[in-house]
């Protein structure tokens, strides 16, 4: 491991943990000019985030210290996940830790815990917000494992460095199966991200709220890491849809030269993302959660179907 590539690696990680927030502000301020409002502004969520770390925490007299330490599991989770996704350079010195199988388990991981500390203080709304969490992810991890698989199967390897350099760094080939694949993605990120039409993250309604009905309970330093892991999580989301679909412009680990040009590209598909993302919440109605198993079950659909498109004109 030379000095260059650890360097690449600290730079990267920085620059998920500090750029997640202002992507979350992206998305925000596309949605409200959408929507004819002017929006709170970029910067937005490191004001929010600053505010909350000022404050001294209120805790439930009867929360245990799975209640306590959850927040900042939920946050190193979320940025190691994010960390381990090849974001400006690949062969990084985390890049054989990069499974796509084990990049699902810490995502799990995080959700398991996240749900457990809501049923920690007994109130009926974390409770609820547990079991409809648990609910949608159920449905959207064979979806994405099967979007994973069908990357898997084009490259040959389930590392997510591997399959970045098949497809950025070899000759540009076109794969109908990576379509359907890319249509179920987005659907699973929507779901695992609470966003519309899973969940409004926007809204604090019975009927509606599945993330935040969860964390009502939290306040100052443990709400300020759950927002900015939330705010990793969709970084680290996006950021893997870039690496499985669009991975052109990214570097190479040690390769200083190309940095620029990489930081540059990635900067241009965050705001071309974030801006879609906002647009297709903009056009798009909340659905009844009931409907939910139904949304992710075709996105289920759509990713086996990729991988049967894969077997029968790709092989």
């Amino acid at each position: 491991m030379s000095i260059s590539t650890l360097l690449f690696q600290l730079f990267q990680d920085t620059v998920v943990v500090l750029l997640a927030p202002l992507l979350m502000g992206w998305v925000n301020q596309c949605r409200a000019w959408m929507q004819g409002r002017s929006g709170a502004g970029l910067w937005q969520p490191y004001r929010t985030l600053i505010k909350l770390f000022k404050k001294d925490a209120v805790l439930a007299h009867n929360a245990s210290p799975l209640f306590r330490h959850t927040p900042y599991l939920l946050f190193v989770c979320m940025w190691l996940a994010a960390a381990l996704v090849p974001v400006v350079a690949t062969d990084l010195p985390l890049s054989p830790a990069v499974d796509v199988i084990a990049l699902v388990g810490i995502f799990a991981l995080a959700r398991v815990f996240i749900a457990l500390a809501a049923m920690d203080i007994g109130t009926s709304f974390g409770t609820l917000g547990a079991r409809r969490e648990m609910l949608v992810s159920f449905l959207a991890e064979p979806a994405l494992l099967m979007v994973f698989f069908t990357a898997s199967l084009i490259s040959h390897s389930t590392s997510l460095t591997t399959i970045v350099e098949q497809f950025a760094h070899k000759e540009i080939v076109l794969y109908p199966s990576m379509a359907f694949a890319g249509v179920a993605f987005l659907m699973v990120l929507l779901a695992e991200n609470a966003r519309i039409p899973v969940d409004n993250p926007s809204t604090h309604l019975e009927l509606t709220m599945i993330h935040e009905a969860m964390i009502l309970e939290y306040s100052a330093r443990h709400l300020a890491l759950i927002e900015w892991a939330a705010s990793i999580k969709l970084f680290a989301y996006i950021t893997i849809g870039i690496a499985l679909f669009m991975p052109w412009g990214i570097a190479e680990a040690g390769n200083w030269g190309a940095l620029p040009l990489a930081v540059a590209v990635l900067a241009v598909k965050l705001l071309a993302c974030g801006f879609g993302l906002a647009l297709l919440e903009t056009i798009s109605a909340k659905l009844r959660i009931f409907r939910a198993p139904e949304f992710l079950g075709t996105a289920f659909l759509l990713a086996v179907l990729g991988m049967l498109i894969h077997f029968l004109l790709e092989s």
